[in-house]
């Protein structure tokens, strides 16, 4: 025989040595092929604790806070009545003894600050007493005067613009209306809006400078960009008779506290109504979309 490896041969059981024996099903494994037998349509399901509107054991079911809603009269009736103790005096910062005076300083500041405009004018006035005095220049005379105001040129124009048309049109009054006061050179609605309810007490609309603007904005008040927009949605919300004082007030709170950097939040009587994004501290939730 010759020497070698002998090939396995088959066991005479006809099983091959080394064969796993797959285990036999248990019955406890085996899947019924029969269906459950299904439930009754009618058949009365106990809801599960939590589920279906059942409160879960020992809890208090949820209450659904109402939509919240910026100019709901409620809210805005508390800004207009916190503003009343935080400024119950305000009035208008510019220094004036008459309208044409109070006319001048609107428009002198302009892209300028209230404090500057009051160390301008005392010396201006006096100079220049009365606005015949004024009709009789020329911008370029008046341009020395007020050049610490910035944009010099064009105030120069409009001032000297506005007292010629005054002379010659109104008898040199500043007239108490609104379509002609805007038919003053450099008079707008803001000017006009200032003169009328300041001098005048004639709450003929709200007056939107960068203050007003800004607080409105972090207010959520208005959405728009436009100063006439923004004052038309002002007029909406706001009672004809705090359109002057409103003013007056908004304006302070944006000096003192609501100011473009840093505001001072935390010493804010509006700060729990106020969800402004860019608030330095809040004790209420912030809106992305609340910003100047």
């Amino acid at each position: 025989m010759v020497r070698g490896t002998i090939p396995r041969q088959p066991a005479k059981t006809g099983r091959h040595e080394g064969a796993r024996r797959m285990p036999k099903p248990s019955a406890r494994l085996r899947i019924s092929k029969t269906p459950p037998l299904a439930k009754p349509a009618n058949h009365p399901t106990k809801p599960k604790p939590g589920l279906l509107g059942t409160p879960a054991k020992g809890r208090a079911p949820k209450a659904v806070s109402p939509k919240y809603n910026p100019l709901a009269p409620e809210r805005v009736n508390e800004i207009l009545k916190r503003l009343d103790e935080r400024y119950p005096k305000a009035t208008c910062a510019l220094h004036h003894r008459s309208a044409w005076e109070l006319l001048v300083a609107t428009i002198l500041s302009a892209q300028c600050t209230d404090a500057r405009v009051n160390m301008v004018t005392p010396a201006l006035f006096e100079k220049y007493p009365t606005v015949q005095h004024f009709a009789a220049l020329k911008p370029e005379e008046l341009e020395p005067d007020i050049r610490s105001t910035g944009f010099f040129r064009n105030k120069a124009k409009s001032i000297v613009g506005a007292a010629k048309k005054l002379v010659g049109d109104f008898g040199g009054e500043v007239p108490n209306d609104m379509d002609k006061l805007l038919s003053l050179p450099g008079v707008a609605r803001k000017t006009a809006n200032v003169v009328l309810g300041t001098w005048f007490r004639n709450p003929t609309g709200v007056v939107v400078d960068t203050h007003v603007t800004r607080v409105s904005h972090r207010l959520e008040l208005t959405r728009q960009q436009n100063a006439e927009k923004i004052e038309q949605d002002l007029m909406r919300i706001i009672p004809r008779e705090r359109w002057i004082d409103f003013s007056h007030q908004v304006i302070w709170h944006g000096r003192q506290l609501c100011m473009a950097r840093s505001p001072k939040c935390a010493e804010c009587p509006l700060e729990s109504l106020c969800h402004a994004a860019d608030k330095t501290w809040s004790t209420v939730e912030i809106h992305k979309e609340a910003r100047p």
